[in-house]
């Protein structure tokens, strides 16, 4: 058993700003004994574009906002995924998750492979490929209590990659979201407990919550679900963190009975 934490926030441009949120959200986290705290997408900065994401971002060794974080874990020794940062690398923006252990290290890192690109109405468009250059692979990570499946929002809509994930062991999957107001109305809670059901998969979805400085209204509801599909803890809107205890058997036991991972 242990104990996984969601933070959930509504970042803005002032990557500062964000930090001092996302640390005190941290240590909230520790004073409920988590061990394993996670933040949403776009933690770090949120709604620039890439010509301002070129001049603010860096490369992960000189990033002041990751370095942070690294402190802060090794100082509680907690597990951290960041949710996502941005992080430039020969003129390309990424958009990472990073998994810091408990010694200050990066354990493994992951960038978002599905771009959303997307219109929702004559209002509403988002077309990230203009910003992110994607990635190419999955990531998935050994932890103390199993292996976790690495995954960034948009990708909540490819379920052939937690196909993959899961088969490959992952007992736990994250999904560190800004999911749009529009959309996660719609879909948000059926996508992501469809994913957690169909893999047998813990699901842990910290998400961005509220009316962002460029306009921006992302849905909140951060989420953690077992893996036959109940919704352990949620949290609607605002800024704050859902804990729950996770048990790594639950998943293996589903599995065994329901053997659908090996069926294809």
């Amino acid at each position: 058993m242990f104990k996984v934490s969601c933070i959930q926030i509504c970042a803005g441009k002032n990557q500062k700003k964000n930090l001092n949120f996302i640390k005190k959200l941290i240590l909230k986290a520790v004073k409920h004994k988590s061990d394993f705290i996670i933040t949403p997408e776009n933690s770090s900065l949120f709604g620039l574009n890439k010509k301002e994401l070129m001049k603010k971002a860096t490369s992960m060794e000189k990033d002041f906002y990751l370095s942070e974080i690294k402190k802060i874990a090794i100082y509680y020794r907690k597990w951290i995924l960041i949710g996502s940062v941005v992080i430039k690398e020969k003129n390309k923006i990424k958009n990472r998750s990073v998994l810091i252990n408990p010694k200050g290290n990066i354990q493994t890192y992951y960038d978002k492979i599905h771009m959303y690109d997307a219109t929702l109405s004559k209002k509403e468009k988002y077309l990230e490929s203009k910003t992110f250059t994607p990635g190419k692979l999955i990531k998935i990570a050994n932890l103390p209590w199993g292996r976790v499946g690495l995954s960034i929002c948009y990708d909540l809509r490819f379920p052939n990659m937690y196909r993959k994930l899961s088969k490959k062991g992952s007992l736990f999957i994250t999904v560190p979201s800004a999911f749009t107001k529009t959309t996660g109305k719609k879909h948000w809670h059926a996508l992501l407990k469809a994913r957690a059901i169909e893999n047998f998969s813990y699901i842990f979805a910290p998400a961005q919550s509220g009316t962002h400085w460029n306009g921006r209204k992302t849905f909140g509801h951060s989420l953690i679900i077992s893996p036959d599909g109940k919704i352990l803890k949620e949290l609607k809107s605002g800024v704050g963190i859902i804990t729950a205890s996770i048990d790594p058997s639950l998943a293996l036991s589903l599995r065994k009975k329901i053997p659908s991972l090996n069926k294809d």
